[in-house]
């Protein structure tokens, strides 16, 4: 019996002597825990799972692995603010969040800094409500008009959209929670946005849509990187080891982790091989294909702890790891004020015809559009916010101070009202399901002639709420979208006659998400205004620009053509198939689809290039309706002592702006360059710096200056795979927008300067 218990024991004893001495995770020894980990545990750690007691209404999370001291992390969306549940099973506090301007508002503001402060706003909310990452932001280029995201998303442009991206990501990480920049790469369409190929030649790669990216990283270092659903040029982003392994990390030096975009991935180890670190939302089936491939061979578990390192990395920078104590109780009133404020210098004045506008308060307002009462706060899907109320635009004028027409607003709630009951009794008295990611939105009703005849006679000025939303999963549609539709061309038509025949004014809002056609109504009206999906304080904003509490100082981030296909991707892009919901409907990404490959609908060519936006308008002297850059303001300003000074490394460049007018303002300046000619074909100018005056005060002056690099000046040469900054003479042109240049110089590079790239995206 003794002898039996001491053979025992000295077994137990063998067995501790050969177990790895075991430490829990900390700054200092990523390495060693590495090492300590299982196959299981590493596996584990790569694939995203449900934790149980965390943040309801989180996108994802990284499980935790308890034996090691390694906790789980929590991951939520969204770019317009934090997106979670408003309430909780077994609390009765509210968890809502603040619903800031989308991110083409922001972009319109042309401010870092403002963007910054916004987004330390949002990054506070992220921290307090106790999530690791935002998953956001987004920055796809506009490539068309119609795709359904580009409510989320900055620019047309990468040097506005990269720059924008890593004042927000600087912003929300100043909060030591971090950023997730997406979608990574391609994604520039919804419809079918799980298989669709997009085949982009090298030159626009990386001059257009990697650079908005590379801008980002490199300003910003985003802790996360989201690898997008599509394929580019044959091969899916999330299993591209060109874009993931050679572009991001070799050429650009980013040391953060990737992961994918969230579905089910049925090559997780080939994924896992590209770079991509973190399998998103994540099911046990990924982690048996790690194991399996790292058992056989298939996939080797250098590469394995190469995920893992950076994993941990990242894991250690986070308020889970901290063991930050959450408060739950973000300064969301603050917050409204900072949205509200950051809506008012963002808006865009696109018209304002005899100085309109601002239009004074004792002036009796009749609010035409169901989006007087249907107000648009944002877009739909992981972009939407559960924010605790919206302000109507009826509320924001009424707030500004005007008196409404309440017998019209009243015609507005009572179709609202018979609209609400009428899909209650269809849903058999539940409440309506509008289906996964969509959202309701209340079509344009007409307004009897008669009924604006007394209108007109009865209020000072007319304002035509226009509205339209969008979001994940589907595209926008041609007619009755981006067009106006039958029965707000009659509104618009209608309302402007008979006001102008009693000598009245008529102001449109444009409460959108995307660029409309503009250009064949907009000389009905005496003004417009373009707030976007502003925040659920955005129709106080709006208020504030109509009254002249804050002057306009917005600028378009992207061109609006004449007509839809006067723009250089219409044809390739799916105008016509667009708003039918199947962005969403492949329910395993890498299967692809047993049919016929469809254009523009399984693969989309980019045929257009680099010509993109405005680099396609300008170039080619195409008429718009308005241009890149564009935005008015109740005062003027003048542009003088231009100067650009060339260094070893490109130029310095500033410009004095002086207030003209008679009211305080800002202006953006932005800074356009015409390269020397010969050698690669280039836009006739391209957007290469930007900045936006303090508040001028009238005669007021500021200089601005700008510096820009030999290799922000490049542009990249196929056949020799690498940026290329040609000699010779630069015109640098400072303007208000793309069409109105305010003042020139020019300088000289001495020499031709080449920047090496990695091998990814040729043909080899």
């Amino acid at each position: 019996m003794i002898t039996t218990f001491l053979h025992l024991c000295g077994l137990l004893i063998g067995t501790v002597a050969i177990l790895p001495s075991t430490e829990v995770l900390t700054n200092a020894n990523v390495d060693e825990i590495v090492r300590q980990m299982t196959l299981e545990e590493k596996a584990t750690l790569c694939v995203g799972g449900h934790i149980s007691n965390s943040v309801p209404g989180a996108a994802g999370y990284t499980r935790p692995v308890e034996r090691l001291g390694i906790p789980a992390t929590v991951l939520a969306d969204g770019p317009a603010g934090l997106r979670i549940n408003p309430v909780r099973e077994g609390s009765e506090s509210t968890y809502y969040c603040t619903g800031f301007p989308i991110g083409t508002l922001l972009a319109s503001s042309w401010d870092v800094n403002l963007v910054s402060e916004v987004t330390s706003a949002i990054g506070n909310e992220v921290l307090e409500y106790g999530v690791d990452v935002l998953l956001a932001p987004g920055v796809n280029i506009h490539r068309n008009p119609l795709c359904g995201r580009n409510f989320e998303y900055f620019s047309e442009d990468p040097v506005l959209s990269g720059n924008m991206a890593a004042a927000y990501i600087n912003g929300v990480q100043s909060n030591k929670v971090g950023t997730s920049i997406k979608h990574f790469a391609g994604n520039n369409q919804e419809t079918n946005r799980n298989e669709n190929d997009a085949r982009i030649s090298t030159r626009a790669l990386r001059e257009i849509y990697l650079k908005n990216f590379e801008i980002a990283i490199r300003k910003a270092n985003p802790w996360t990187v989201m690898s997008s659903y599509n394929k580019i040029n044959g091969q899916y982003t999330q299993q591209s080891e060109d874009l993931l392994t050679k572009v991001l990390r070799d050429d650009w030096g980013y040391q953060g982790i990737v992961m994918t975009d969230w579905g089910s991935k049925a090559a997780t180890v080939d994924a896992s091989k590209a770079g991509n670190d973190l399998m998103e939302p994540g099911n046990e089936g990924e982690i048996a294909r790690i194991i399996d491939a790292v058992r056989s061979g298939v996939l080797s578990e250098e590469i394995l702890d190469r995920n893992v390192r950076n994993i941990l990395n990242y894991i250690v920078k986070t308020p889970s790891f901290r063991k930050y104590q959450h408060s739950d109780r973000p300064d969301l009133a603050g917050h409204a004020e900072i949205a509200r404020r950051a809506a008012g210098e963002s808006i865009v004045l696109l018209r304002n015809e005899e100085s309109t506008l601002p239009l004074g308060t004792d002036n009796k307002v009749a609010l035409y559009g169901i989006g007087a009462m249907d107000f648009v706060a944002g877009g739909t899907g992981s972009g939407n916010v559960n924010k605790a109320y919206v302000v109507n635009l009826a509320e924001g004028l009424r707030n500004a101070g005007y008196s409404l027409d309440e017998d019209l607003l009243s015609y507005y709630e009572s179709y609202i009202a018979y609209d609400k009951a009428a899909q209650k009794m269809k849903s058999n008295g539940n409440r309506p399901n509008w289906g996964g990611f969509a959202s309701h939105k209340y079509s344009e009703i007409p307004v009897e002639q008669a009924a604006v005849n007394v209108q007109a006679a009865n209020n000072d000025a007319a304002v035509i709420v226009i509205g339209r939303n969008a979001g994940e999963g589907s595209d926008r549609n041609l007619v009755a979208d981006f067009e106006l539709s039958e029965v707000e061309r009659n509104l618009i038509n209608t309302v402007s006659n008979t006001f102008h025949k009693e000598g009245k004014k008529v102001i449109v809002v444009l409460n959108v998400g995307g660029v409309i056609e503009t250009a064949s109504w907009k000389n009905l009206a005496d003004a417009i205004v373009l707030p976007w999906s502003p925040g659920q304080e955005g129709a106080n904003a709006i208020g504030d620009i109509l009254s002249g509490k804050v002057n306009p100082s917005g600028k378009l981030p992207m061109t609006f053509p004449l007509a839809y296909f006067d723009h250089p991707s219409s044809i390739n892009f799916p105008y016509d198939k667009a708003g039918a919901g199947d962005g969403l409907m492949s329910p395993v990404i890498g299967r692809g689809w047993q049919r016929e490959a469809q254009k523009n609908v399984d693969f989309s060519e980019y045929e257009e290039g680099i010509w993109v936006g405005y680099r396609y308008f300008d170039t080619n002297d195409k008429a718009v309706s308005y241009p890149f850059g564009y935005g008015l303001s109740y005062t003027t300003f003048k542009y003088s002592n231009a100067i650009v000074r060339a260094t070893s490394d490109g130029f310095v460049a500033s410009v004095k702006v002086t207030n003209t007018g008679k009211v305080a303002g800002k202006e953006v300046v932005e800074v356009y360059v015409d390269a020397p000619e010969g050698g690669l074909e280039k836009p006739s100018k391209e957007l290469k710096a930007f900045a936006k005056t303090a508040l001028l005060q009238p005669g007021e002056s500021e200089t601005l200056s700008f510096r820009i690099s030999r290799y922000e000046l490049s542009s990249f040469n196929e056949e020799a795979n690498r940026w290329e900054c040609a000699a010779g003479r630069y015109s640098v042109m400072f303007g208000s927008n793309v069409s109105d240049i305010r003042a020139s110089a020019s300088c000289n590079i001495s020499r031709t300067e080449t920047f090496a790239v990695s091998d990814a995206y040729i043909s080899r």
